[in-house]
C-alpha cells in the first residue's frame, strides 16, 4: 500500500485522534483504510499520540483516555484537538476586536489561534498571561526580509509567573499584574464550560489568575470548541453570567445550543450557517449586545 503523501504526520495524528474522540475508539485496519497508509504508519502514529496521554492504545486500535478532573494535557497535546474548530472561533472572534483597543487573551491553543488572526488589527494593546500567544506577537513585530515589520504592530504586555504545562503564566505575579490593568475584551479559553460548574480548569493556580482576568474585563467572551461543554475541572473560577459572549464552533447539539442560550445573553456557533458565523454587525453589535457589567 502506498504511503498518503498528502498528509503530513500531525495532520494524520489530528484525524485519528477526532475519530477516537468523536466515535469512542478506532481499529487499525479502519485508519490504514481510512488514510490510505499502512499498517506500520497508523501504529507509529497511535504510538505517538499515546505518548502524549490524550489516546489509551488496546488491542486492534485505541480508545480515549478517561481524564480525571486534575488532569492538565499540555499545549502540544492538545494543539492537536479540533483544529478546523479552533481555526473557525478564532475567526469569529476575531471579528469582535475593535483596532485601538486593550484586549486581554488567556492562555490556551484557541487564543493562540485567534491571536495569528488579530496581527493586522491596528493600534492593539494585548495583555497575555501565554508564552505562545505573546510569541505570536513578537514575531510579528521582527523586521522582515521584505522590510520593516507588520504595521500596526500590538503593544505586548507578558504578565509574568509560573509556567503551567498548557505554557500560560499563573500565581501571584501574574496575578498582582492582571490586578493592575483594565481591558475591553477578554478572550478566555477553558478547559471546561457547564451550567452547573460554570467555567473550570484543573490547575488550582490558573483558576486564581483568570478570576483576576474576568474580574478586570469589561467584556468576557469564552472562545471554546464544542467538547468543552460539559467538561468540569478540579476549580471553578466564574460562573456562566459572569460571561457576555460563548463562541463555539459547529459542531456543538442543539440540545446544548438551546441550554447555553438560556443561560449566556450571546452564542456565536463559528463554522454553521451564515448567519451564525459572527455577530451580525460585527464589533460594533457585540459592544451594544453585551452587558456593560463593569465600567472600569
Amino acid at each position: 500500500m502506498s504511503e498518503n503523501q498528502n498528509l503530513l504526520a500531525e495532520q494524520r495524528r489530528a484525524l485519528i485522534l477526532d475519530d477516537v474522540r468523536k466515535r469512542g475508539g478506532v481499529r487499525v485496519n479502519e485508519l490504514t483504510r481510512k488514510l490510505s497508509v499502512s499498517d506500520m504508519t497508523v501504529r507509529r502514529d497511535l504510538d505517538a499520540l499515546a505518548r502524549q496521554g490524550v489516546i489509551e492504545k488496546v488491542h486492534g486500535g485505541a480508545v480515549p483516555v478517561v481524564e480525571a478532573s486534575t488532569h492538565e494535557p499540555g499545549f502540544e497535546a492538545k494543539s492537536m484537538l479540533e483544529l478546523s474548530a479552533k481555526e473557525a472561533i478564532a475567526r469569529a472572534a476575531a471579528t469582535m476586536v475593535v483596532p485601538g483597543s486593550a484586549i486581554a487573551l488567556s492562555g490556551g491553543t484557541t487564543t493562540f489561534a485567534l491571536a495569528r488572526h488579530l496581527l493586522d488589527v491596528p493600534g492593539l494593546t494585548v495583555v497575555t498571561n501565554s508564552v505562545r500567544v505573546a510569541d505570536v506577537f513578537h514575531g510579528a513585530q521582527r523586521p522582515t526580509a521584505a522590510g520593516g515589520a507588520r504595521a500596526g504592530a500590538a503593544t505586548v504586555v507578558l504578565t509574568g509567573g509560573v509556567r503551567t504545562p498548557s505554557d500560560s503564566l499563573v500565581g501571584p505575579v501574574a496575578d498582582r499584574a492582571i490586578g493592575s490593568l483594565h481591558f475591553d475584551v477578554l478572550f478566555l479559553g477553558v478547559h471546561g464550560i457547564s451550567v452547573e460548574a460554570g467555567l473550570s480548569t484543573p490547575n488550582l493556580a490558573e483558576a486564581e489568575t483568570n478570576r483576576r482576568f474576568v474580574r478586570a474585563a469589561r467584556r468576557v467572551v469564552v472562545v471554546a470548541d464544542h467538547t468543552k461543554w460539559g467538561t468540569v475541572g478540579l476549580s471553578s473560577f466564574a460562573a456562566l453570567d459572569e460571561v457576555d459572549a460563548f463562541v463555539t464552533d459547529a459542531g456543538l447539539p442543539d440540545t446544548a445550543r438551546q441550554e447555553i442560550e438560556e443561560h449566556l445573553p450571546g452564542l456565536v456557533v463559528a463554522g454553521g450557517q451564515p448567519d451564525e458565523s459572527a455577530p451580525p454587525g460585527g464589533a460594533r453589535a457585540f459592544r451594544s449586545a453585551a452587558r456593560g457589567r463593569r465600567t472600569s
